[in-house]
């Protein structure tokens, strides 16, 4: 029996942590965390992370929260995964965290904003101003990501990492939210190459069952 459970939730970041375990073919348990149902804001839930958040990463019963930590272990521990880059001395090491912390403390609230401004303020007329201003903000990040993945390139170029795990969590949930897809086109196919990755596909499956699960229970969660 695998000392490793992930609590996820389908669409949320957790897909990330999945998306690694997956290839990395680790033995691991996976729990789904019913939001609708107030879950995350269990005692029991709360006791493992205090946040009420996903990804939850259980190691032997001991919690491990926030996807740049969670990714960090995870390349540690399955080494030849291949989940991150090695740098070759503290400051490579560094901008690798960098780049796993540009996607989680600069691009993810900005998704937050465009996929559910509901959560920031009330009325039709203010969440749509907040969708369009996050819009706005991520356009120069989105031209710089599609310029650094180039023609067919990874974010380490010919080196798949755990990075584009996160940009791919990134472009899925601004698109189809009124982000213009369209002009990215570097970007979009790299989500389109992520996406017949074997890990991803079973990453994505495994999601789709937390959703068929979520859907049969009545407890399926709708983005404003």
């Amino acid at each position: 029996m695998s000392d490793l459970v992930l609590f996820s939730a389908p669409g949320t970041c957790a897909r990330v942590p999945c998306i690694a375990l997956e290839e990395a073919r680790a033995e691991y348990t996976l729990r789904l965390v019913r939001f609708m149902q107030g879950e995350h804001r269990s005692p029991e839930f709360l006791a493992l992370n205090p946040k009420g958040k996903v990804p939850t990463l259980l190691v032997g019963g001991e919690p491990l929260t926030e996807n740049v930590a969670i990714a960090r272990y995870l390349a540690a521990r399955f080494p030849r995964a291949r989940l991150l880059p090695k740098g070759d001395d503290p400051l490579a090491e560094a901008r690798i965290t960098a780049d796993l912390s540009f996607c989680a403390a600069t691009l993810h609230p900005i998704v937050t904003r465009i996929r559910m401004p509901a959560f920031m303020v009330d009325g039709e007329e203010a969440r749509a101003s907040v969708r369009s201003k996050a819009i706005a903000a991520m356009q120069p990040f989105a031209r710089m990501i599609d310029d650094r993945l180039g023609d067919g390139g990874w974010w380490y170029g010919a080196e798949w990492s755990l990075v584009d795990a996160c940009l791919y969590w990134v472009w899925f949930r601004i698109t189809g939210a009124g982000f213009p897809a369209g002009d990215h086109p570097a970007w979009a196919d790299h989500a389109a190459r992520m996406e017949a990755r074997p890990a991803v596909r079973r990453a994505l499956q495994r999601e789709a069952e937390m959703e068929a699960q979520l859907e049969a229970e009545g407890l399926a969660f709708r983005p404003d």
